[in-house]
């Protein structure tokens, strides 16, 4: 049974089950790490790290549900939102911030929220994370409507800020997932497409920055890569609307005009690429001047 136990400030609160025992929580299976060699600690750190792929693998019913909703509402011109604190926030912040540069989407289209602000992307802020009405509040300032989409990220799956953001939306009839790494939490209940990556004990006990951070981010990738693809920002297997933001990338960018229109002239490629700003709209000015 959940209880919210109110503290001494009224926008916090914690959550308990009698029978919910965060198995991210869980001793580690290894003792005394101290003792151990460099190669002990690499090889354990690594053999743990082998059981997260097939975890993921055992989510991708639930991460296709996903994946759907949150296609069908960007279709029709809706927002993604991330919304996370600590390693889970941080994560989101990276997949949200690649989203312009490798598919040319606007800034606003995907955003990741965190507890405490831009601020504890790069240091701790301390207890903002269980502030339960903050989460929604921090969402608001985007506008955020039944239109968008909003994915609570947290390895224990109770996460005050999330767990309140998630149950705002809800009132609001605001779409919701969730990316949790214990079965059966408070979070994954109160989502409408819970997906949820059972990764066990940490190799140091309770650092989820660890297993359970590694299948966040693995899930974040499938997200927002399959998102992108169905939006039709990607052909075959290039990122034809990439942003051309360095030398790397234009240099990759007219690599893949030339291998489109057969252009064998890399300058000539590279000046098509620049007037027209991305590989699509260089391959489609290359055909409609060929056909005229």
């Amino acid at each position: 049974m959940k209880v919210w136990l109110p503290t001494t400030n009224p926008n916090t609160c914690f959550i308990t089950m009698e029978s919910y025992n965060p198995v991210t929580e869980s001793e580690s299976h290894y003792r005394h790490l101290e003792q151990m060699s460099t190669l002990q600690l690499l090889q354990n750190i690594n053999q743990e790290d082998q059981q997260v792929a097939d975890a993921v693998a055992g989510a991708i019913p639930s991460i296709e549900k996903l994946v759907e909703a949150v296609l069908a509402k960007m279709k029709n011109g809706g927002r993604l939102f991330y919304i996370g604190a600590g390693t889970s926030g941080r994560l989101a912040m990276v997949d949200a911030s690649e989203c312009p540069p490798t598919f040319g989407v606007p800034f606003e289209l995907v955003t990741a929220i965190m507890a405490g602000g831009r601020e504890a992307m790069f240091k701790a802020v301390e207890f903002a994370e269980d502030d339960a009405e903050k989460g929604f509040a921090d969402l608001e300032e985007h506008s955020v409507t039944a239109a968008d989409f909003v994915i609570g990220i947290s390895a224990s799956g109770t996460t005050p800020y999330v767990l309140g953001a998630l149950k705002a939306c809800r009132e609001l009839n605001i779409s919701t997932g969730c990316i949790v790494n214990n079965p059966g939490s408070p979070i994954a209940e109160i989502a409408d497409f819970p997906v949820q990556v059972v990764t066990g004990p940490e190799f140091l006990t309770g650092s989820t920055r660890m297993k359970s951070g590694t299948a966040q981010k693995l899930v974040l990738n499938m997200i927002s890569t399959s998102v992108m693809i169905g939006l039709g920002l990607v052909e075959d297997n290039k990122m034809v609307n990439m942003q051309l933001a360095n030398e790397k990338l234009l240099r990759r960018g007219t690599n893949m005009v030339m291998q489109a229109t057969g252009i064998t002239n890399f300058e000539k490629a590279v000046a098509l690429l620049k007037t027209e700003g991305s590989v699509r709209k260089a391959v489609e000015a290359w055909k409609k001047q060929e056909l005229e």
